[in-house]
């Protein structure tokens, strides 16, 4: 399943008011935004526990906690103490570990038997012949995750984002976990399926949540679009992203300078602006071949290029790969 976020902005106008557009066009440029389950697990384990996950580029990896209590330790070293409810995005694919407390004996999650149980979904049950009842039920979601014209706001993002069930920030949240917990638990008919569907929902609203409060007040990307010039620019830049922009004309859409523009732009976003305009281009061209399944030619023509030997140069010019590398991606 592919989920994004244009069915997932109910309510625009919920937005943070930090930002300098207004909320339905930060939406507009959010829209791109991909979430795509590819693997699931559904695991309960014994009172003690170690188990350790790979990294994945282009991935996130997403976890819902139902029953029992865990230590999640990522790849730098640090430590997140989870109890039951709570659910947690780590957006950068990094390599971590999922413990009973930081002293637990390590196991591959690969190494574990696994029954498959629905699409993409398995069951790993990694509870000893002597535990009763399982210590600790958790949910497990590996996706691939895209931003689209706005990946920079991705680099941004923490390595870990833990939502309570009952937290504030996330209040229509709540009864999709709860209802989470209840197909955890129960196992009723066709419960896999339905937790995976569930799972790509909540982090999608994760994600939200943290740009919605402005994105914890992070530099770059995040601080251009908190400024009422610069944010004009990159609003222009990606309604139409085909366009050959020059930079009088982005400056014009800021009804400032050229050179105060280019200054202002580079200082706040860290990359000129139409080296920024190139990448934006690249960054479009990559998700619709990889997860759209355009052909090339007609990404070269979305794109405004006048063939595709001239979009294939400006592709590996910037990205170091030739465009046909990102249609073999999946």
């Amino acid at each position: 399943m592919m989920f994004r976020t244009e069915f997932l902005i109910e309510n625009p106008m919920s937005l943070s008011h930090d930002y300098a557009l207004p909320p339905h066009l930060i939406s507009e440029l959010l829209t791109g935004m991909r979430l795509r389950g590819v693997q699931y697990r559904r695991v309960q384990t014994g009172p003690s526990f170690g188990l350790s996950f790979e990294a994945k580029a282009g991935h996130g990896f997403f976890y819902y906690l139902a029953v029992g209590s865990a230590v999640l330790r990522t790849e730098a070293g640090g430590l997140h103490k989870l109890s039951a409810g709570n659910a947690v995005f780590l957006p950068h694919g990094q390599a971590h570990q999922w413990l009973s407390a930081e002293d637990a004996d390590l196991q591959d999650i690969e190494t574990l038997e696994a029954a498959l149980i629905g699409n993409s979904v398995t069951d790993v049950d990694a509870c000893p012949s002597t535990s009763i009842v399982p210590s600790a039920i958790f949910f497990y979601g590996c996706m691939e995750f895209d931003l689209g014209g706005m990946q920079a706001l991705g680099q941004l993002m923490p390595d870990v984002m833990c939502v309570n069930a009952d937290s504030d920030r996330f209040p229509g949240m709540v009864p999709i976990l709860s209802a989470m917990k209840g197909e955890i638990c129960s196992r009723r008919v066709g419960f896999a399926d339905i937790l995976a569907r569930l799972a790509e929902v909540v982090a999608a609203m994760i994600v939200r949540g943290w740009i919605e409060c402005g994105c914890d007040n992070a530099s770059g990307l995040a601080a251009a679009l908190r400024d009422p010039r610069l944010a004009r620019a990159i609003l222009a830049l990606h309604r139409q992203p085909a366009r050959d922009w020059k930079l009088a004309e982005l400056a014009s859409e800021c009804h400032i300078s050229r050179s105060v523009f280019a200054e202002r732009f580079h200082a706040t976003v860290g990359t000129p602006p139409l080296r920024y305009a190139n990448e934006l281009k690249m960054r479009l061209a990559r998700q619709w071949l990889t997860h759209d399944r355009l052909p090339i030619d007609a990404v070269a023509e979305r794109l405004g290029y006048t063939s595709q030997a001239a979009f294939s140069r400006a592709f590996k010019r910037v990205t170091g790969l030739p465009p046909g590398s990102s249609r073999n991606a999946r």
